[in-house]
């Protein structure tokens, strides 16, 4: 009796150990595998984010400036205008 209690624990361990234990195994190694690549594509995504940020940063400046630049050609414009208004009064 003990004998084959001993057989069937080890048989119940080692079904246990094949069955059970190392697909699990294989399944967390899979796991680690995808987790690795997500991590991956999640750096490559940020990357890409960072450098659409700058070149958002850059067109904010450009267009600030451009901004700047037509609001002084309006100035100037409209500056020369009445200077013309002026001359021709004055012919």
């Amino acid at each position: 009796m003990l004998v084959a209690a001993s057989v069937l624990l080890a048989a119940l361990l080692l079904y246990v150990l094949f069955v059970g234990y190392l697909p699990a195994k294989h399944k967390v190694g899979g796991l680690e595998q995808e987790l690795k690549t997500l991590y991956r594509r999640e750096a490559e995504i940020q990357t890409k984010l960072t450098q659409q940020d700058h070149r958002y940063a850059l067109r904010e400046r450009q267009l600030t400036a451009l901004t700047a630049e037509r609001d002084l050609l309006v100035k100037r414009l409209e500056a020369l205008e009445r200077e013309l208004e002026l001359l021709r009064r004055r012919l």
